[in-house]
């Protein structure tokens, strides 16, 4: 595969995209919907081969996990897609309008960024998102997915492919990455390509932002924590604790570290350790935790770590402020939990966290781009730039500016006798123009 051709033929793509008007996207995304609906048992074979080999190769339990791509997870792909359709178009929006002089218009509108190359885990769900939310907010796409599901992968886009090219979308706006070596050279078109979205470990988002000049938006670790408040209630701290953990952890909205202020610490960790035991959690704790409950000590190294595994660290903190310390040291940025009836308390946390998510008593895991109604995400961005958070729909697209004029010239408003700009506020609405 000539990488760079078919980055050039993702460009020319981009440009007729992004021009396609709602009705014309939300029917491809309704076409490619009904293909994933008509070939899952084809996909589900796909799958199991790649499953079969994973399992030769001694793939990890939470890697076999994310790898699994069966019926249900065919249905959670298209109820993701159907939810994306009843979403309003993210492209042509006006962002602000300003009348700069009378007949002389200045709007911001929103437009798609154009080619994004992006590199995901082995998850063939997030092969189905991210197309369908590139296709969404005009942009042509080149993915590479993990090796370990090339076969559901393979497939995958295929059926997207031909159902959306069918539906009159423009050929060549997606492109499956098969080789490892196609990364190495994707990064290099910074000509064609306009955004890299990284997702995996901390030292492969940073591999990739040091080898391309494209600009690069990613998360790297999910070091997410759930900091128990010396005014929480425990049976809902046990709760949100145990879920943020064990409802799915092989993802990087799961918590890792518990923190629990030192005045209930004796009251809740007891409960916290049965809890989490009973879901075959092996808890690691710092020196004051496992002087209240039996379990295994927390090295420097845990705080750091993104276990993605049936393991949880556990750290005794002496105070709210401690506890925001430990997190904006150790944290990666992603999300960060309180649990407390303090709300001044948890206003605090939530202003002094530096973390894209923060939540008030509630799980970690409703870090999501579907839970969040943006469409499911192409990745969570823990980057100060233009999308932090979540990714969807409004993290693809970015804005140009248009000018609407009769004949104004610079000139006019500069020298002695030069005219005045208005810098009037407009409730114009670009579309209706």
């Amino acid at each position: 595969m000539d990488i760079k051709q078919k980055a050039i033929e993702a460009k020319e793509a981009s440009t007729h995209l992004a021009a396609k008007r709602n009705e014309g996207k939300n029917q491809a995304l309704a076409d490619i919907a009904h293909a994933l609906n008509t070939n899952r048992e084809a996909i589900v074979r796909a799958n199991k081969d790649d499953l079969e080999k994973a399992e030769k190769d001694s793939l990890s339990a939470p890697l076999l996990k994310r790898l699994k791509f069966d019926k249900d997870k065919i249905d959670d792909a298209i109820e993701g897609i159907n939810s994306l359709i009843t979403l309003a178009d993210p492209v042509g929006v006006t962002l602000s309008a300003l009348e700069l002089d009378s007949n002389l218009e200045l709007y911001r509108v929103s437009c798609p960024v154009g080619v994004i190359g992006i590199v995901f885990e082995s998850r063939p769900d997030a092969l189905v998102q991210i197309s369908s939310l590139c296709l969404k907010s005009g942009n042509a796409v080149l993915m590479k997915g993990g090796s370990e599901a090339a076969n559901t992968n393979r497939i995958l886009a295929n059926i997207i492919n031909e159902a959306s090219i069918q539906a009159g979308i423009p050929s060549g706006w997606l492109t499956l990455l098969e080789a490892r070596s196609d990364v190495t050279e994707m990064l290099a078109l910074d000509d064609y390509i306009d955004l890299i979205i990284p997702r995996g470990s901390n030292e492969f988002v940073q591999h990739i932002m040091k080898n391309t000049n494209i600009p690069v938006l990613g998360h790297a670790d999910g070091i997410c924590h759930v900091y128990i408040d010396s005014a929480a209630d425990i049976d809902m701290a046990t709760r949100i604790a145990v879920d943020s953990k064990t409802q799915y952890v092989a993802v990087c909205n799961a918590a890792e570290t518990l923190l629990v202020h030192k005045h209930i610490a004796s009251t809740v960790l007891p409960i916290l350790r049965e809890a989490l035991e009973e879901r075959n959690v092996e808890i690691r704790g710092c020196t004051n935790t496992r002087q209240i409950i039996d379990v295994k000590p927390a090295t420097e190294t845990d705080w750091h770590t993104e276990y993605l595994d049936l393991i949880v660290s556990i750290k005794v903190v002496n105070s709210l402020d401690e506890a925001i310390d430990h997190i904006n040291r150790y944290g990666s940025g992603h999300t960060d939990v309180i649990v407390t009836d303090d709300r001044s308390r948890a206003m605090r946390f939530m202003d002094y966290v530096d973390s894209a998510d923060v939540f008030l008593n509630c799980s970690s895991r409703f870090s999501d781009g579907f839970r969040y109604g943006l469409g499911a995400e192409v990745g969570i961005s823990t980057s100060k730039i233009h999308a932090r958070g979540p990714v969807g729909l409004e993290g693809l697209v970015i804005y140009k500016w248009r000018i609407l004029g009769n004949g104004q010239i610079v000139s006019d408003y500069a020298g002695p006798n030069a005219k005045s700009f208005t810098h009037r506020q407009l409730n114009s609405d670009f579309k209706s123009l």
